[in-house]
């Protein structure tokens, strides 16, 4: 599937999206916490390693699309020209997921063409009104967050908490995925706030079991 295929339907991907962690994975490969979360009812997937080479990441992105692309969603974090590399590749990619020091979303839709998902970081009032007043069809949804501070993201902006999502996500006709500290307990009340998903790294990437932990936040997410 290319990511207009997943788009389509692109709500139903986004309830529990992992965003990977490569140390966190460890020892397992990156794919194989990736398909295991998958199996547990992770819905959406995005890659994401700030330290690894081009060509390290390249091939994370490669073997994540390789095990779960036909399956859910696979993004990579910040890299439209690994995006790029991985179809030209063959990869079954899906998209593109950048923040606000990257580049500009209407240009990352001009490189990577209609048939992509485009997701935008947004921390603010002031940048999310910035998103909707982008040309229609730029960006496919908003990653809203820190909800809690996170060792994940050091340079996260202030935490938010859940009423202070809430309060974002009023002014927002794309759908909102909350990323940030999440734990099981807040996927209910974030879910209660508006919230389209919730996006995980620690809480599945670090587990000892990460299909077992995949599952519970879906039920949590569900309850």
């Amino acid at each position: 599937m290319n990511g207009r295929d997943f788009t389509a339907n692109l709500t139903r991907h986004l309830p529990l999206y992992l965003v990977t962690d490569t140390a966190q994975c460890r020892p397992r490969t990156v794919a194989a916490v990736a398909a295991e979360a998958v199996s547990g009812g992770a819905t959406m997937v995005q890659v994401r390693d700030k330290e690894a080479s081009a060509r390290d990441l390249l091939h994370i992105l490669v073997t994540v699309a390789d095990a779960v692309g036909s399956k859910v969603p696979v993004l990579v974090d910040d890299r439209v020209d690994l995006f790029l590399a991985a179809r030209a590749a063959g990869a079954q990619v899906a998209g593109v997921h950048v923040g606000q020091s990257d580049l500009p979303a209407d240009l990352v839709r001009a490189l990577v063409g209609p048939e992509t998902i485009v997701g935008l970081s947004a921390a603010t009032s002031n940048e999310i009104q910035a998103a909707h007043g982008l040309p229609k069809g730029t960006v496919d949804y908003l990653g809203v967050g820190a909800i809690h501070a996170t060792a994940t993201k050091p340079d996260h902006p202030e935490p938010l908490g859940i009423s202070g999502f809430g309060a974002l996500v009023t002014e927002s006709s794309l759908p909102c995925v909350a990323i940030g500290g999440i734990s099981n307990a807040d996927l209910r009340p974030l879910r209660d706030s508006g919230a389209a998903g919730v996006a995980v790294v620690s809480a599945v990437c670090a587990a000892d079991d990460p299909e077992a932990a995949a599952k519970a936040l879906k039920e949590a997410w569900c309850s």
